[in-house]
């Protein structure tokens, strides 16, 4: 069952690169640009709106605790 959903019309400006390369993604997908765009909201508004930490902040904690892991133990005590 297809669920209608009501589109606003909005304007706004973007990188012209990164345009070019939303727009040469939609065409090699046979996709409208309207729906990557939408697309690509959607999964910003969900990564915002989630407690899961971006995986670069994963990554620097992880190589904090390999190179300080002594002095963390001793803080701890």
């Amino acid at each position: 069952m297809s669920q209608t959903v009501k589109k606003i019309k909005f304007a706004t400006q973007a990188d012209p690169v990164i345009l070019d390369s939303l727009r040469r993604i939609a065409k090699s997908e046979g996709r409208q640009l309207q729906i990557l765009v939408n697309e690509a909201l959607r999964d910003y508004v969900e990564r915002k709106n989630s407690n899961i930490p971006r995986e670069q902040v994963l990554q620097a904690l992880h190589a904090s605790v390999e190179q300080f892991d002594t002095l963390y133990k001793k803080l701890a005590q």
